[in-house]
């Protein structure tokens, strides 16, 4: 058997047991959890915080406009902006999902960015705000020594933050790493639809126009318009729209909220609005989409402390 196919193995067998239970399992790092799940997933609506996901056994597809994104052993998904897409899982019993998934952490990410470039040079790859890419074998070892740290609690503590560190280098010096430190660049266009969308992350709730987000990104509207659908596939109010409906659908399935409640929270003023856009999104009315997602998926545990809030 091949080096990269043992390590993968052990991979597995550590993760194994750092992901005990179906959903998101806790870590001794706050911006790591280790995931698990014990069947296939139906397409669904998505929308992920900034981070990191590496599996070591089953498959995820994202699907974004006319793109698909495959994550699985042999590739890792990063996510440098919260794009909303639909994913789908590949895993079973016998052979669950395990994977783990990083939030960004954009203060080790701009240390790295400086001393990186210092060293590479500045990237000439345009900055994607989601990709999927091959495992090479640097970053296979690397992981594989922060699993075996992550499973002793004195060497999580102490070595995981380092490991974790080595990590996120091979990622920004890996195949597609110059994309990834472009988009944490945030510069030129790129740069200006990212500062509309953590406006639209942090005031979802509130009333916002397309004047508004082109004024937050220094941007006329006409090409606010353009480089906003570049980046994320869909418009600028179709974006806050799906923000808002993902945020109503985990206040309604973490905190039990009832739909007129969600729909408040979110920033709709009728709550019959909500609902026909609701269903019109995710296929189901409000209360049906949170009865199907109690009985199919494991929940997650509550979120991270972050710019952006997540629907994973």
């Amino acid at each position: 058997m091949k080096q990269a196919d043992l390590n993968t193995a052990r991979m597995v067998q550590l993760l194994g047991s750092l992901a005990p239970v179906e959903g998101y399992n806790l870590s001794a790092l706050e911006d790591v959890r280790f995931l698990r799940s014990n069947r296939p997933l139906t397409r669904t609506p998505v929308l992920y915080d900034p981070g990191i996901v590496i599996l070591c056994q089953g498959r995820k597809r994202g699907y974004l406009g006319d793109d698909v994104y495959v994550y699985d052993a042999q590739h890792y998904l990063v996510v440098s902006l919260p794009i909303p897409f639909t994913m789908e899982t590949d895993a079973s019993e016998a052979e669950p999902m395990l994977a783990i998934y990083m939030r960004l952490d954009f203060q080790l990410t701009s240390e790295l960015l400086q001393q990186v470039d210092a060293v590479h040079g500045a990237s000439e790859l345009p900055p994607k705000g989601m990709y999927a890419s091959p495992m090479d074998d640097a970053l296979r070892a690397s992981t594989l020594r922060f699993l075996e740290a992550m499973s002793t609690p004195e060497e999580a503590q102490i070595l995981g933050p380092s490991l974790l560190r080595e990590i996120y280098y091979r990622m920004l010096t890996g195949a597609q790493g110059g994309s990834m430190r472009a988009a944490l660049a945030r510069q030129g266009h790129f740069g200006k639809v990212s500062c509309a969308i953590r406006k639209i992350h942090s005031c979802y709730h509130e009333r916002l126009d397309v004047e508004q987000l082109a004024h937050e990104a220094s941007m006329s509207v006409a090409n606010f318009h353009l480089h906003f659908r570049n980046v994320t596939d869909s418009s600028p109010m179709q974006y806050l729209k799906s923000t808002r409906l993902h945020q109503a659908r985990l206040l309604m399935l973490r905190h039990t909220m009832t739909a007129s409640a969600a729909a408040f929270n979110v920033g709709y003023a009728s709550a019959s609005q909500f609902s026909r856009e609701f269903k019109r999104f995710f296929g189901r009315t409000p209360q049906a989409e949170i009865e199907w997602m109690k009985a199919t998926y494991a929940l997650p545990a509550p979120a991270m402390p972050s710019i952006y809030v997540s629907s994973h």
